[in-house]
């Protein structure tokens, strides 16, 4: 087995603001799984930001849940970090945000 592709985590969020007060984890996986969520987010349009960071602090929610306010900052620059790349190249898809 490919030890990179077990240590990887992916996460998804997602934030309706007609209908949730806080921003959701859709999504959770790692090894496997995780490689299937971001194919999905590619083939899908999703913007895909890399914060390995990030992806432990949302290991620790549950699918469906919202996203504590003590991770707001990560959501925030996650946020920032797409809204400056749209801003600057239009098409999201291939860069990433690195601690």
């Amino acid at each position: 087995m490919d030890e990179s592709i077990l240590r990887k985590r992916a996460a998804a969020i997602s934030y309706n603001h007609e209908n949730d007060d806080a921003p959701v984890l859709a999504a959770f996986g790692h090894g496997y799984l995780a490689d299937r969520i971001v194919s999905a987010a590619k083939e899908s349009g999703v913007p895909i930001v890399e914060d390995p960071g990030a992806a432990e602090l949302f290991s620790k929610v549950s699918v469906g849940d919202e996203i504590p306010p003590e991770m707001y900052e990560v959501v925030a620059r996650i946020l920032v970090f797409i809204a400056e790349a749209d801003r600057k190249y239009g098409d999201l898809r291939g860069y990433s945000m690195r601690n």
